[in-house]
């Protein structure tokens, strides 16, 4: 599973491969379809798989995220078996511990409709998965800790705020098209007057990418999942860890033409970012004319409103097909009764013992060698973690780590709320296990006033959500999957440095249809031994206040 892939002439990086693939293969699936993946770990160190967007009905076993699995060993091979339930659309899998995602590891997930169920368009004559992001050439650290050391000492010497930049852009795990120094570019052929599907999903670690074709307008219609009203796009913004749609027409004269994705907030115009752009060519079927001159213009990449207004746009069409046989629109939030409202601000650099830390409510997560969900089924979390000391309303005064739980009201309504005010970028938060409804974006704090400026009527699902610097994003979750799910930052530093939290829905009916039991292959790991005897446990750190 780990090879040398030479992206750039002269540099030999490490990169993990499934498959001998780079990105890995695709997971080409239909709806309720059960997916058996079989994983052999062929690397050094611990691994896991998460599956970005593809919710897990009732089976939180499988979800492949630390609070959840123990990591297959090296040299030993588990078994994933999951249901692709209620869903139709673009996702994408990546590994999810020690930063792996960093250096590979990723490749694109397919869930089909089946014939009872049509999606809103024509069938186009082709598909084709679009890998876009950015890439570091020395970020990938096999051991941890060099990377919490690495960034405490960047912290210090730097004003705050200060980004280490990734290097460059890639498509599909390749290099720029006319740079001299790549090895290869990405192109994809297509006949003059048909009419394709490009499935794209910012697969990066940190960067928000705007993605334009030269010449061509793209047709929004798909959005992790969800089928928004189409809308006519010269460029879409695509935010780390989001899927999108877009259908594409080659209605151009026979000839090549760019495709390009580039960083928002980064001045392309600084010689020392020159090489964060990514290139790859649209190449007519018949052409005979190479792409040339200067690569279309997007806008201006430090115009946040341009990308809200977008965002706004994005609105669910609430008479499309969805995964079950009935309209989208079914499921409606115009007067839904609110079980409980999170308000969840992002912790911008700060130092904790001694370390550079990410974190949400001033609370750094601290991981566990023990998975939550194995300590909760099997001890009802005693000893392991602590239930709901986590501040979901307020920010402790003094940034703390801890170990990050919070109970979510079995199919209860949520409001959360993302806060991204200390923040000079812009954020993206994922729950694992579900869909959530974009109500709305705003600057500054939030307060209940700005209920008034949700969209309840026809506010688009997805599993993936952006907040703009210095604002919040509010998104409603019906929470009726039970399980330990994941809600974290999708920019891989700020994951990894605790920007996270754990969602606990219980429903007490032992009734395998609600909450599937643990899986026969289960993995045991920290306080478990292979009895399944509790052993001693280390106190989690405690919470501030």
């Amino acid at each position: 599973m780990e090879g040398l892939c030479s992206l750039i002439s002269g540099l030999n990086l490490k990169v993990i491969t499934i498959n001998g693939m780079f990105p890995g293969p695709l997971i080409n699936a239909t709806t309720n379809d059960f997916i058996h993946i079989n994983v052999f770990n062929n690397i050094d160190e611990p691994l896991l798989f998460t599956w970005n967007g593809i919710q897990q009905r009732l089976n939180s076993w499988q979800d492949g995220v630390s609070g959840t699995n123990c990591p297959i060993k090296p040299g030993t091979n588990w078994t994933y078996v999951f249901q692709t339930k209620d869903q139709i659309g673009s996702f994408f899998y990546f590994p999810s511990i020690n930063f792996q995602k960093a250096a590979g590891g990723f490749g694109p997930i397919r869930v089909n409709n089946r014939n009872v169920i049509a999606v809103p368009f024509p069938k186009p004559e082709d598909e084709f998965d679009l890998l876009i992001g950015d890439w570091s050439y020395d970020s990938y650290k096999a051991n941890p800790l060099e990377l919490e050391q690495w960034s405490r000492v960047a912290i210090q010497q730097v004003p705050t705020g200060y980004r280490v930049l990734p290097d460059t852009i890639l498509m599909n795990g390749k290099g720029a098209y006319g740079n001299p120094m790549a090895k290869a570019y990405e192109s994809f052929t297509v006949t003059q007057g048909k009419t394709y599907r490009f499935r794209i999903s910012n697969v990066g670690t940190e960067f928000s990418l705007n993605f334009r074709i030269q010449n061509h307008q793209m047709v929004l219609v798909e959005t992790e999942g969800s089928y928004p009203n189409q809308i006519v796009l010269d460029s879409l913004d695509v935010h780390v860890g989001q899927s999108y749609s877009v259908l594409v027409t080659a209605n151009q004269n026979e000839a090549d033409y760019y495709i390009v994705a580039t960083p928002k907030l980064v001045d392309l115009n600084n010689t020392d970012f020159k090489g964060l752009v990514g290139v790859g060519v649209l190449h007519y079927s018949d052409s005979v004319t190479p792409v040339s001159g200067p690569l279309p213009d997007g806008p201006d990449p430090f115009d946040i409103e341009f990308s809200v207004n977008q965002a706004k746009s994005t609105r669910w069409n609430l008479t499309a097909g969805a995964a079950r046989p009935n309209p989208q629109g079914t499921f409606n939030v115009t007067n839904v009764t609110l079980s409980q409202t999170f308000i969840l601000q992002s912790l911008g650099a700060e130092i904790i013992n001694g370390s550079f830390r990410h974190g949400v409510n001033n609370v750094s997560y601290y991981t566990l060698d023990t998975p939550l969900k194995l300590a909760d089924f099997f001890l009802n979390g005693s000893g392991v973690y602590q239930l709901d000391a986590f501040p979901t309303h307020s920010v402790n005064d003094n940034a703390s780590y801890g170990v990050s739980v919070v109970s979510g009201i079995h199919k209860g309504w949520h409001e959360i709320v993302f806060q991204s005010k200390n923040f000079a970028f812009i954020d993206s938060w994922h729950l694992d296990g579900y869909g959530f409804y974009v109500l709305g974006f705003g600057n500054g704090d939030w307060t209940p006033e700005q209920r008034n400026t949700y969209n309840l009527y026809d506010p688009v699902v997805r599993s993936t959500v952006q907040v703009y610097p210095g604002g919040w994003t509010a998104v409603y979750a019906f929470l009726d999957n039970p399980g330990m799910w994941n809600l974290r930052s999708q920019l891989l530093k700020h994951w990894f440095l605790g920007q996270e939290l754990y969602v606990r829905v219980f429903d007490a009916d032992p009734n395998p249809a609600k909450e599937r039991p643990p899986p026969e292959n289960l993995l045991l790991c920290g306080i478990f031994d292979e009895s399944l005897t509790p052993t001693s446990s280390p106190s989690p750190p405690p919470f501030a206040g």
